[in-house]
């Protein structure tokens, strides 16, 4: 990732942040989601969030880091991490698998 120069003010950070949120919040259909993240991200980001997230539902569904490893290719790295974050993120998997994937909500 890029290194700057000097650090950017935590409080900078943070309204970046809420902008960017505000900016997707504010888009009505996944197309719409998927052009603004092609224009955002890197294709190496892309993809990078969307391992991230195609290994959600397999471990909401108690699957084995490792079978998930063989049938997504993700690193058994990255599922950890993800596992970790479901368990004491910030509550964001949570909230997009009620709206994605009802019936696995449950176990969050």
């Amino acid at each position: 990732m890029k290194q700057r120069s000097e650090p950017v003010p935590s409080r900078e950070t943070s309204a970046s942040l809420k902008a960017l949120a505000k900016a997707l919040a504010g888009l009505q259909q996944a197309g719409e989601v998927a052009a603004f993240l092609e224009d955002l991200c890197t294709p190496a980001e892309l993809e990078a969030m969307a391992d991230r997230w195609r290994v959600v539902p397999l471990l909401l569904q108690g699957i084995a880091y490792r079978e998930i490893h063989e049938r997504t290719h993700v690193s058994v790295t990255t599922i950890g991490r993800v596992a970790r974050t479901l368990e004491r993120g910030a509550g964001g998997y949570a909230a997009a698998v009620r709206q994605q994937h009802p019936r696995l909500a449950e176990s969050t």
